[in-house]
């Protein structure tokens, strides 16, 4: 059976941790705010989005984030009666940002910022005397210092020791990621190495105490694809929890590329998980937990609130999405099409095949409609205006008309669809998907403005840390948005 992800999507980094009979899971979020998205589950199958942890502005800025800017690679814990969260924010200059919560359904409080806490992907570890260690891929004025370790204060954030280096892994580019447990009379420290490209892994030592001294895993990496036939590929970034009944799995990330080489991934790095079991002292991966596949099919903004899922690039949803006139009005923020102050909001796909839909209206000045976007200069978008839908697609510096359609006054319905590649030795077969872009009638007929390579809207083209994002946008004036409706399958042909 092929792995599927237990949280499908741009969904890298994923931190974990268990309270009574319920596991709480973060992930990354980087330009987009709400940040740090939330889940649950019973049964590390089944994930629900319950919200995010940086969910007001007070504790969270990104507007001066650039793509793949802003908040990366959180740790969540489970201690004395709370939880934890800490996190780097690279937008505003503050380095890290460490919340709390008695219920992790409710608000979390303001944050503490770490400013002698300088590096990325920091964790949170409770030593034998009660001290708070910050271990964290550390950067100094050279670049780059390895894994290093600081106790702070929880209260003001104040460093209480000076950076002391911990690890440098096995050897594999890039040691970051690194997560501490007390198991028995060993500590263990987990990270990542590599790269998060073709090279990533996961590798693993354990010592006497927090600071070593460490003695590597014999059989590492603990988890790795590179050079391997695999679907899935660029796995790393991990967690470790122990179930009540003293069982352990781990929660990492990974890609699922295709097309012909370099092969394409357009979903970003999505969250997998799968059983370990301890021998001689050292965990080991084990079978890889499958959660049941089939097509999902969902209507969002159809209320008054907007979906858990739905953010926007360097600013809150609420900023450009406003519920009024029978539907939610959306404004522009930058004229610029390729501007990363863009009127957008939306969510993740989710899926190898899917289906967006949009009912918009656009009145006066109003430009805007439904988008299909990688990053600001990697996008696909129909754009309403007044009585004309155009398909424009835009690859770095490059726009390009794809097609129009004259359609009646009033509310227009909006579609992409992300389908299968044909031929087995076209060029078409190089990519991952074909990304279609066109107009459904009262009929619900679909007339075709435009489609795209899929590639140009991956990560291997584009860059970057993100995943494909499909929404609502407008450049000029506003947009009404009556709809979204979502529907996704991992199987061609099988859309509802």
């Amino acid at each position: 059976m092929t792995p599927t992800p237990v949280v499908p999507g741009f969904h890298p980094d994923p931190s974990i941790c268990q309270v009574g009979d319920t596991y709480w899971m973060v992930v990354s979020s980087f330009e987009y705010a709400p940040g740090v998205p939330l889940f649950r589950s019973t049964d590390l199958l089944s994930w629900e989005q319950v919200g995010h942890v940086l969910a007001r502005p007070s504790q969270l800025d990104v507007s001066a984030a650039p793509g793949s800017g802003g908040i990366t690679a959180p740790t969540l814990r489970h201690h004395d009666g709370r939880f934890w969260m800490i996190t780097t924010n690279l937008a505003d200059g503050g380095w890290q940002t460490l919340v709390t919560a008695e219920d992790p359904l409710g608000e979390w409080s303001e944050p503490v910022r770490l400013p002698e806490v300088r590096g990325i992907d920091p964790d949170l570890a409770w030593d034998d005397d009660g001290a708070l260690l910050v271990t964290y891929a550390g950067f100094g004025a050279g670049g780059p210092a390895g894994l290093v370790q600081q106790a702070v204060d929880p209260v003001t954030g104040a460093a209480l020791t000076e950076r002391q280096h911990v690890w440098q892994g096995t050897g594999g580019r890039f040691p970051e990621g690194p997560h501490l447990y007390r198991v028995g009379a060993h500590w263990y420290l987990l990270i990542a190495e590599g790269g998060t490209e073709r090279g990533h892994a996961v590798t693993i030592a354990r010592g006497p105490s927090p600071q070593g001294p460490w003695e590597a895993c014999p059989d590492n990496p603990l988890l790795t694809h590179r050079g391997v036939e695999h679907p899935v590929q660029n796995t790393g970034h991990a967690d470790l929890v122990q179930r009540t009944d003293g069982s352990w799995a781990i929660v990492f990330h990974g890609v699922r590329p295709r097309g012909a080489s370099p092969q394409f991934h357009v979903l970003g790095r999505e969250t997998f998980a799968a059983e370990v079991e301890w021998v001689d002292g050292w965990p080991q991966l084990g079978e890889w937990l499958t959660p049941p596949a089939g097509p999902v099919e969902v209507e969002e903004l159809a209320g008054g609130e907007l979906p858990a899922s739905w953010v926007s690039p360097r600013r809150f949803p609420g900023d450009v999405l406003t519920r009024g006139e029978g539907g939610w009005r959306l404004t522009a923020v930058d004229a610029d099409p390729a501007s990363d102050d863009a009127g957008f909001a939306g969510r993740r796909q989710e899926h190898l095949y899917c289906r967006a839909r949009a009912v918009v209206a656009a009145h006066g000045d109003g430009v805007g409609g439904l988008s299909v976007r990688m990053d600001p200069r990697h996008r696909l978008e129909l754009q309403a205006a007044g009585d004309v839908v155009r398909a424009v697609a835009q690859v770095g510096p490059l726009r390009s008309l794809l097609g129009e359609a004259a359609v009646p006054a009033g509310d227009v319905v909006l579609e992409v669809r992300a389908v299968p590649s044909e031929g087995h030795f076209s060029s078409t077969a190089l990519s991952p998907d074909q990304l279609v872009a066109g107009v459904v009638d009262a009929d619900g007929g679909f007339t075709e403005l435009g489609r795209i390579d899929g590639r140009y809207l991956s990560t291997e083209v584009a860059g970057g840390m993100t995943g494909r994002m499909l929404g609502v946008w407008c450049s000029s004036g506003s947009v009404v948005v009556r709809s979204f409706h979502y529907a996704g399958s991992d199987e061609p042909g099988e859309l509802p």
